[in-house]
C-alpha cells in the first residue's frame, strides 16, 4: 500500500526558521544537514518494495549517494518502511560547466599526460637503463604507484567538484597549503616550458624554405668545425670534434648561447623569441579563456594530430638505411642492468611525470565531469594510451637514430649522446634535414611539437584557473577572461628571462629543481591526507557513490601503503643523489643549486604556512582547533544536484 507524505519546499523551510525552530520534515527534524536557501527538500512514504516508488520520487539507485555522503551520516527516521528522500539544488549557486562530451575530457586528459617528455625522455631512459629489460620496473612502478595516484586524482576531483584548493575543505582542511603550493608550481612549469613551444615555432617557421637552414654549414652563424656529412658526402669523414650543422643552427643561432658566459649573465633578450612565445601564449589565451567547453574543442585537434604525425614518421623511420639498428639498441634487453638502483629510480621518476598525478591538473579537469561518470574507467584507459604512446615514441625516435648512425658509420650509442630537448632540435632535426621531402616532414615534426606542448599548458592553466575561481567564487566567476588574461601575462612576463641569450640555462634550472622534488613531496602529502587522514573508508564510501561498486583490495592497499613507499623512494633518490646539473659545455657552479632549492622550497612553504595559519586563526581551545583542522567540514553544501538518499529503518 502506497501513502503520499507532504512536501517540505523550501518555503516551510524558511518559515520555521524564522520561528527559531529547526526545519522539520513530516515531524521529524532535519538534523545535522543545515540545508541552505535554495534547496528544496521532498520527502515520500514508499512501500516496502524497492521496485515500487510512488510517482513523485524518482527511483534510487544502486549509484545513489546515502545519507553518510551526503549530510553527515544522519539516520534514525521514525516511520514505517523505506523512505526516498530527495535533494535538489535550485539556486545555491550558479551550476557547475560540465564537458560537452565524454570524448573533450579523454582528449583532454590524454593531451595533457601525452606531452613532450613522452617523446624525447623515455625512449632516452629506455636505452640508457637495459633496453626492454627496462620496462619490467617501468611496469611494475606504473602499476602500483602511477595509476593508483592517477585514479585517486581522478575520483576526488569528480566527487567534490573542486579545484585544488578549495577541495581540501571537504577532505582534509589543514592540508589545504597543498592547493596554493600546486598553484606556485604550475606557475614555474609555465615560465619554462612554453619556451620550448617557442623554440619549435621558431623552427617551423625556418621549415617554409626549400633548403633547410640547419643542414648546411654556409651560413653566418657557423663555425669552422660545421660538417655537413651525408651518406653521399664520400669525401668527408665524422671527427670526434666536429659539429652538425643543426647542433650550430639550435645553439648559435636559435638559443645564441655562446652570447651567455652563463647564469650570472644572461644577456639580452632574443626579440624573435619573444614574439615567437607571445603568439604560442596568444593561441592559449583563447584556446582556454572561456573554459573547458571551448578547450575541450581545440584537443579535439591538439591531440589528435599528434599520432597522426608519430604514425606517419614512423612508417617513415622503418623504411631509412639503418632503422633496425636503431629499433635492435632501443629493445635489445640487458637485464644485468636491472640490479641498479638507478633504473628503478629513473623507472619510478618516468611514470610518475608521464601520468603527472599532483599538479592539479587531474583533479580539475575531473571536476566538470558528470557526478556518475566512470573515472575508473577513465583512468585505466589514459593511463594505457600514455605508456603506450611512450614505447610508440620509442621506435619512431630510434629508427631515425639508426639512420643517423648508418649514415655518420658510428654507433647508435654515439649517435644518441643527446638527451632532452637537444635529441628533438639536433638529432632528429638533421635526420629529418637528410630526408627525402624533408620540409614537409620538418614542418608537421614541429606542429607535433608545438600541440604536444600545447595540451599540456592547457591543462596546466586550467588547473590554476579553477582551483583560484573555486576558492573565490564570488570575485572571480563573473570574470573569468579578465582572470585568465592576467594569469597568461603574468606567465608570459615570467617567462622573459628564457628567452634572453642564457634563457636555455634558466629553463633547466627550472626543469631541474621547480618540478621535481617539489611537486613529489606536494603528491606524497595529498596521498597521505587522503587515505590516513580522510580515511579510506570514507574515500572509498565516496567512489561507491558515485559508480556503484567500491575499489577493491589492490587499489586500498597502494593507497594507503605501497603509493607512499613509491614517492619516499622518489623523494630519497633525489636527495641520495643529487643530479649534476649540466647543459652543453656548462657545469652550473654550486651557487646556481642554492638558487634551485630555493626555488623548490618557495612552492613547498606553502603548505606548514598555511596550517600555522589555519590552526592560529580558528577560535577554540588547542585541542579543538586540532581536531577542526583534520575533520571535513560539513558535506551539505555540496549536494549534489538531484541527489537520491534511500533511508531504510
Amino acid at each position: 500500500m502506497e501513502m503520499n507524505q507532504p512536501v517540505v519546499m523550501k518555503e516551510d523551510y524558511r518559515r520555521d526558521k524564522e520561528r527559531g525552530e529547526e526545519p522539520k520534515m513530516n515531524g521529524k527534524l532535519v538534523a545535522g544537514c543545515g540545508l541552505a536557501d535554495g534547496i528544496r527538500v521532498r520527502t515520500d512514504r514508499i512501500s516496502s518494495d524497492p521496485e515500487k516508488v510512488s510517482s513523485d520520487s524518482p527511483t534510487t539507485s544502486s549509484r545513489s549517494p546515502t545519507v553518510d555522503g551526503v549530510c553527515g551520516g544522519n539516520r534514525g527516521y521514525g516511520g514505517g518502511g523505506t523512505r526516498a528522500l530527495a535533494v535538489q539544488q535550485t539556486s545555491l549557486e550558479q551550476p557547475r560547466e560540465t564537458w560537452s562530451k565524454k570524448m573533450d575530457f579523454l582528449l583532454s586528459v590524454i593531451g595533457y599526460a601525452v606531452d613532450l617528455g613522452n617523446v624525447w625522455r623515455f625512449p632516452y631512459i629506455c636505452y640508457q637503463n637495459g633496453g626492454g629489460a627496462f620496462l619490467l620496473p617501468y611496469l611494475l612502478m606504473a602499476v602500483f604507484g602511477g595509476v593508483p595516484l592517477f585514479y585517486m586524482e581522478l575520483a576526488l576531483g569528480q566527487f567534490h567538484r573542486n579545484g585544488c584548493i578549495s577541495v581540501w575543505r571537504h577532505v582534509c582542511p589543514i592540508f589545504k597549503g597543498i592547493g596554493f603550493a600546486i598553484c606556485v608550481i604550475a606557475l614555474y612549469i609555465a615560465f619554462y616550458y612554453n619556451t620550448i613551444m617557442a623554440w619549435a615555432l621558431y623552427y617551423l617557421l625556418s621549415s617554409f624554405r626549400s633548403t633547410l637552414p640547419w643542414i648546411t654549414c654556409s651560413n653566418s652563424w657557423n663555425t669552422p668545425t660545421c660538417t655537413h656529412y651525408t651518406s653521399t658526402d664520400l669525401n668527408l669523414s665524422w671527427a670526434h670534434n666536429s659539429t652538425s650543422p643543426s647542433e650550430e643552427f639550435f645553439i648559435r643561432y636559435v638559443l645564441q648561447v655562446h652570447r651567455s658566459p652563463g647564469l650570472h649573465h644572461l644577456g639580452a633578450v632574443s626579440w624573435q623569441l619573444a614574439l615567437c612565445l607571445l603568439f604560442i601564449f596568444t593561441v592559449v589565451y583563447f584556446s582556454i579563456w572561456k573554459g573547458v567547453r571551448t578547450s575541450g574543442k581545440v584537443v579535439w585537434v591538439t591531440a589528435t594530430f599528434p599520432y597522426l604525425v608519430l604514425l606517419v614518421l614512423l612508417i617513415r623511420g622503418a623504411t631509412l638505411p639503418g632503422a633496425w639498428k636503431g629499433v635492435l639498441f632501443y629493445l635489445k634487453p640487458d637485464w644485468k642492468k636491472l640490479l641498479s638502483t638507478t633504473v628503478w629510480i629513473d623507472a619510478a621518476v618516468q611514470i610518475f611525470f608521464s601520468l603527472g598525478p599532483g599538479f592539479g591538473v587531474l583533479l580539475a579537469l575531473s571536476s566538470y565531469n558528470p557526478f556518475h561518470n566512470n573515472c575508473y574507467k577513465d583512468a585505466l584507459v589514459t593511463s594505457s594510451v600514455n605508456c603506450l604512446t611512450s614505447f610508440l615514441s620509442g621506435f619512431v625516435i630510434f629508427s631515425v637514430l639508426g639512420y643517423m648512425a648508418e649514415m655518420r658509420k658510428e654507433g647508435v650509442d654515439m649517435v644518441a649522446k643527446n638527451a632532452g630537448p637537444s635529441l628533438l632540435f639536433i638529432t632528429y632535426a638533421e635526420a629529418i634535414g637528410n630526408m627525402p621531402a624533408s620540409t614537409f616532414f620538418a614542418i608537421i615534426f614541429f606542429l607535433m611539437i608545438i600541440m604536444l606542448g600545447l595540451d599540456s599548458t592547457f591543462a596546466g592553466l586550467e588547473a590554476v584557473i579553477t582551483a583560484v575561481l573555486d576558492e573565490y567564487p564570488q570575485v572571480l566567476v563573473m570574470r573569468r577572461e579578465w582572470f585568465v588574461l592576467g594569469l597568461v601575462c603574468v606567465c608570459y612576463l615570467g617567462a622573459l628571462s628564457t628567452l634572453a641569450y642564457g634563457g636555455a640555462y634558466v629553463v633547466k634550472l627550472f626543469e631541474e629543481y621547480a618540478t621535481g622534488p617539489a611537486v613529489i613531496t606536494v603528491v606524497l602529502l595529498e596521498v597521505i591526507a587522503v587515505s590516513w587522514f580522510y580515511g579510506m573508508p570514507r574515500f572509498c564510501s565516496d567512489v561507491q557513490t558515485m559508480l556503484g561498486f567500491s575499489p577493491g583490495r589492490f587499489w586500498r592497499v597502494c593507497w594507503v601503503a605501497i603509493c607512499p613507499s613509491f614517492l619516499l623512494f622518489i623523494i630519497a633518490s633525489f636527495l641520495a643523489f643529487p643530479p649534476e646539473v649540466r647543459l652543453f659545455d656548462y657545469l652550473y657552479p654550486p651557487w646556481t643549486t642554492v638558487i634551485g632549492y630555493f626555488i623548490g622550497i618557495s612552492s613547498l612553504i606553502c603548505v606548514p604556512s598555511y596550517m600555522i595559519y589555519y590552526l592560529i586563526s580558528t577560535p577554540g581551545t588547542f585541542k579543538q582547533r586540532l581536531l577542526k583542522s583534520i575533520t571535513p567540514e560539513p558535506g551539505c553544501q555540496r549536494v549534489h544536484t538531484e541527489a537520491i538518499i534511500t533511508n531504510t529503518v
